[in-house]
């Protein structure tokens, strides 16, 4: 059984923090992958990236695998949230052992960052080592293949797409092969995720899948729009973050370039993207359960191209599950109270 969600790539958990009121609209991701770690890359592609540990994914450089990856929010303030997830794994002695003591480790945690600064009310409201560990600990007592909570929740709390709301979302596929591939996004993108002409979304239209608003529906949601956008500070810096992943076994260059494809279904779902103003950033894990066809030169292209679409699925998925957000920081109605329509 599958529930079309990153956590269908067995051995995948993923736990949310969120903070909401009292200035707070905010949150953290964890992507905690099996004790043992998974291979894993990254392809950074906006012009506005924070990130950490990123370099150390290099094909070229030391660390096989990680234990975690975290995406939060709070710009690079949030990147603190590594933190917790850090010490939480030194704890249990998971990480790169330095050291004759099982315990010493050093765990290595590649995140990023979306920008949600001031969007509950208050610009100093953002995650932090507690927020990491919460949402570590929330991975670890999720029970294997749970279902991921979508919209507004973890790093997407305050997540934003053109002027409407966004957050996480999450899809997978089981191909041809048997093997799992899945996509966990964080959709907060300078870039529209709608259509302006239409009002469908981007990512059903290049699926084929898109149902167009009526006319007078999207002329109302257009005003609407315009009412909250002039009632709101323009988005400085955005970002949309994602993780792809499959229980293939991939080398690290293959997992890079399962990493710099799956950008293509950012591409996709939102536009424009990877501005100077996005920190366009996806991760790519491989838990190494299947092996590819050896005698297939090409059998990482059904990977390379499910990855891609999982993407564009996630990002959609994210703006439908969105709720409607007003508050002291902003008016970011959602897309589903504007078009009345049901989920993808």
């Amino acid at each position: 059984m599958t529930v079309d969600a990153l956590t269908d790539v067995a051995g995948l958990r993923v736990g949310h923090a969120t903070r909401t009121g009292d200035g707070w609209l905010t949150g953290t991701t964890v992507v905690l992958t099996p004790e043992g770690g998974a291979i894993a890359a990254v392809d950074v592609r906006g012009g506005g990236p924070g990130t950490k540990e990123t370099d150390a994914l290099d094909p070229r450089n030391l660390v096989q695998k990680v234990e975690a990856v975290v995406l939060t929010g709070g710009s690079a303030y949030g990147l603190d949230a590594a933190s917790g997830v850090m010490a939480w794994l030194e704890e249990r002695g998971r990480g790169v052992r330095v050291g004759p003591d099982p315990l010493h480790v050093v765990p290595v945690v590649p995140a990023a960052c979306v920008f949600d600064l001031g969007r509950g009310g208050s610009f100093r409201c953002r995650p932090d080592a507690a927020t990491g560990r919460a949402a570590v600990e929330a991975a670890d007592a999720s029970e294997p293949g749970a279902e991921v909570p979508e919209g507004g929740v973890g790093a997407g709390t305050g997540a934003v797409v053109g002027e409407i709301k966004g957050g996480v979302g999450t899809a997978s596929v089981v191909l041809e092969s048997g093997i799992t591939v899945g996509a966990l996004v964080v959709a907060n993108a300078a870039g529209s995720a709608v259509e302006p002409v239409t009002g469908a979304l981007y990512g059903e239209l290049t699926v084929g899948r898109a149902e167009y608003p009526a006319g007078s529906v999207h002329e109302a949601a257009r005003r609407r729009l315009a009412e909250t956008a002039a009632r709101n500070a323009p988005p400085p810096l955005n970002t949309t973050l994602a993780v792809v992943a499959t229980d293939a076994e991939l080398t690290r260059a293959q997992a890079q370039k399962l990493a710099g494809t799956a950008h293509d279904g950012i591409a996709r779902a939102v536009r424009p993207v990877h501005l100077l103003n996005d920190g366009d950033t996806v991760f790519a894990l491989a838990t190494g359960a299947r092996a590819l066809d050896a005698g297939n030169p090409l059998a990482l292209n059904e990977i390379l191209a499910a990855g891609a679409d999982l993407v564009t699925r996630a990002i959609v998925r994210a703006v439908r599950a969105a709720g409607p957000v007003e508050g002291p920081g902003g008016v970011w109605p959602s897309y589903e109270e504007l078009y009345g329509r049901g989920r993808a």
